[in-house]
């Protein structure tokens, strides 16, 4: 199978586009055209070195499409299911057995490895093994029109929903919807405050509405940002430049926020996340800080901090839990989003490092069209698609 992909050659660099070979699915894995993805600060990360994936690489990690084939041991999916791709996990260590595989012992090697977790890659360019190529980032590598992923990452959609808005549902904002609904289990009545409103804070902003928060602070930098946040049911909007937030947010609870979920990975903005609790109050951190520490004193009075990672969900019950509440209107997606040809992928980055769009994504292939249908029926008969 030949695959069109954007390869992230090193920091600063463009991407480069390259015909790509992948290997025919393993027992466990799906081959999945890839119709739409996002682009997430994640990918930006890897791209940029901060997060010490092997290049060149092919990123991507919010990927939705068409299975095209499956493996012999794949029982849930089938050729023509509408998919989004979701993070990857190990499946049998103590956490992915006890309902939470984004803690997977093997998280790291599985999400940012470039490999299977034997080792292998099954992308290569074709007629070139010296000239290495590294994938499955987050189990998929969705920069490309083909994608291998495994069922344990690939959630099956109705095919009802605009299929090239739902990628983003499979990190960023899975991640801020579950960091709230899932991990902090905010009760009706609640305060929270969310610092950073890109894409994951949006997630949570949304999410907070639905648990019925009372009061939802939204603090950013970004003045159109926070306007949005307003209308999509921010109570209030701090914009932090020049700003002591920690104190804004007390002077607008009295006692603090029972909640507050920091997205920015800021050690000044960690500081005001535990600075603004009030007692028994919690904190969730998405981004890491580098070198940031929090010291004891301050989380007296039983407040507490936490790691989140990927709003603590199982991806094929909250996705599909999302996609529902967008239905109906209550998690309205379709208001953060900005497409981008394939094409365009470098431009993508760009406006999405400006602050342009919230949530940027690629558009790479059509479907529901007849070429499309003939391709999948293709495939579905055991054939090969060019």
């Amino acid at each position: 199978m030949r695959t069109r992909a954007a390869v992230a050659q090193g920091p600063v660099k463009p991407f480069t586009f390259a015909e790509l070979e992948l290997d025919k699915p393993r027992d466990d894995e799906v081959l999945v055209r890839i119709v739409a993805t996002g682009i997430c600060q994640t990918d930006a990360h890897a791209r940029n070195g901060h997060i010490p994936s092997p290049q060149p690489i092919v990123l991507g990690h919010e990927g939705a499409g068409v299975v095209e084939q499956i493996g012999a041991a794949v029982t849930e999916l089938q050729p023509g299911d509408h998919v989004v791709l979701s993070y990857q996990s190990c499946g049998h260590c103590p956490q992915c057995l006890t309902g939470h595989p984004s803690y997977c012992d093997q998280a790291y090697a599985a999400n940012f490895g470039g490999s299977r977790l034997d080792g292998t890659i099954g992308i290569h360019r074709p007629n070139s093994a010296a000239d290495k190529v590294h994938g499955h980032f987050f189990g998929q590598s969705s920069f490309a029109t083909y994608a291998l992923s495994t069922w344990r990452n690939t959630v099956k959609v109705d095919k009802d929903v605009p299929l090239e808005l739902l990628g983003p549902l499979g990190c960023s904002l899975q991640t801020g919807a579950g960091a709230v609904l899932n991990s902090f289990a905010i009760p009706a009545g609640a305060t929270i405050a969310i610092l950073g409103v890109g894409a994951v804070g949006f997630g949570a902003l949304m999410a907070a509405n639905l648990a019925g928060a009372t009061t939802i602070i939204a603090v950013d930098v970004n003045d159109q940002r926070l306007a949005l946040a307003r209308e999509l049911g921010a109570t209030h909007t701090l914009n932090a430049a020049g700003l002591d937030v920690a104190k804004a947010i007390l002077d607008i609870t009295g006692s603090g926020a029972g909640y507050v979920l920091d997205t920015t990975g800021r050690a000044d903005m960690i500081a005001h996340a535990v600075s603004s609790l009030r007692p028994m109050g919690q904190a969730g951190l998405i981004a890491g800080a580098g070198n940031a520490s929090i010291p004891a004193a301050p989380l007296a009075l039983g407040k507490a901090v936490r790691g989140i990672v990927q709003g603590d969900a199982i991806p094929q019950q909250f996705i599909p839990k999302l996609i529902q509440l967008y239905r109906t209107g209550r998690f309205p997606l379709d208001r953060l989003v900005g497409f981008y040809d394939f094409d365009d992928i470098d431009e993508a980055f760009a406006a999405a490092a400006r602050g342009d769009v919230i949530k940027a994504i690629l558009r790479i292939s059509s479907y529901g069209s007849a070429e499309t249908a003939d391709a999948e029926t293709q495939m579905a008969a055991g054939g090969s698609v060019a």
